[in-house]
């Protein structure tokens, strides 16, 4: 037995394509999930080159689904259990995941929406948690109209921040005020005072300016590198009043932070956007646009009829 997948394919043209894997066996504390819909992100499309992932295993990290089987130890959502997962492996038709990968999704929020949730959502969560976010703070968002960015741009809001939106184009900032951005700039060169915070996605010359809007006692978040170009210091940059940049990872194991997000998601509080959407048959043109830095919000597969 078999179930389709999205996978690493060197030959492809972008490193990605379908194929078949086997069909996922759920061990113990884990369930058996029908994926309905998944979230394409930056990651994907870089573990597709890296060498990260192994030829022919499949990619993805967030999802959304039905229970088909519960765990044999009586753990985690039974089957028949709407459910939003954060693992490897995620773009395929049935996937198997611990049951610390997954939370469950109420009626009132739509699967398609709490795919959207995981990576981008998560990263926000986290790295505001770490920087330590209070409604005394001034918050910095670059790349505030991807995925993350618009995330850490409501999640700082609903903190109390005072919250700056950085986007690559006036176009690119739409929405973001109604999100409870304060100021929505493009670029950097507008901003005059000094943040406590920064949660960095782009990269490049725009980590080394960010850094130097910090505060002292500030702390610079490196959640994302969209701009694939190198950040060079100036010397002296790194010495002075203490600041700390941190760098980001998303770590698994999230069931109680996405139950976090599907809670706000459920009370109105966090709205997933949903820049892209279209069948996974597209996903080469999902990828494209992704690159292109032409989707507002999250990029989203239905992988069968919407639901």
């Amino acid at each position: 037995m078999s179930t389709r997948a999205l996978i690493v394919d060197p030959s492809a043209p972008t490193g990605i394509g379908f194929g078949e894997i086997a069909s996922p066996v759920a061990g113990p504390g884990q369930v058996l999930i029908e994926v309905l819909h998944a979230s394409l992100n930056y990651a994907d499309l870089n573990n597709a080159r890296s060498g990260r992932v192994p030829v022919g295993a499949p990619l993805g990290l967030d999802a959304a689904g039905i229970v088909v089987q519960g765990a044999a130890d009586g753990s985690g959502p039974a089957a028949g259990t709407r459910v939003v997962l954060f693992a490897e492996g995620a773009f395929a038709e049935r996937v198997a995941v611990d049951v610390s990968a997954v939370a469950e999704v109420p009626d009132g929020v739509g699967l398609a929406e709490a795919a959207a949730l995981p990576t981008a959502g998560l990263a926000a969560l986290r790295s505001l948690r770490a920087a330590a976010v209070a409604p005394d703070k001034r918050v910095l968002v670059t790349g505030a109209s991807g995925g993350v960015g618009r995330y850490a741009v409501k999640l700082a809001a609903l903190a109390g921040a005072y919250v700056i939106a950085s986007v690559g184009s006036p176009e690119r900032g739409d929405g973001l005020a109604d999100a409870g951005a304060d100021e929505v700039v493009v670029g950097l060169d507008d901003i005059k005072e000094p943040v406590d915070v920064v949660v960095e996605t782009v990269g490049g010359p725009h980590l080394v300016t960010a850094w130097e809007f910090l505060a002292p006692g500030g702390s610079l978040q490196s959640v994302g590198w969209t701009s694939a170009e190198p950040a060079v210091f100036p010397p002296y940059a790194t010495v002075g009043p203490s600041k700390t940049l941190t760098s980001y990872v998303n770590e698994f194991g999230a069931a109680t932070d996405l139950a976090e997000l599907v809670r706000l998601a459920a009370e109105g509080a966090l709205v997933p956007e949903i820049g892209w959407r279209g069948s996974w048959e597209r996903f080469a043109e999902a990828a494209d646009a992704l690159r292109g830095r032409r989707v507002a919000g999250k990029a989203v597969f239905d992988l069968k009829s919407q639901a």
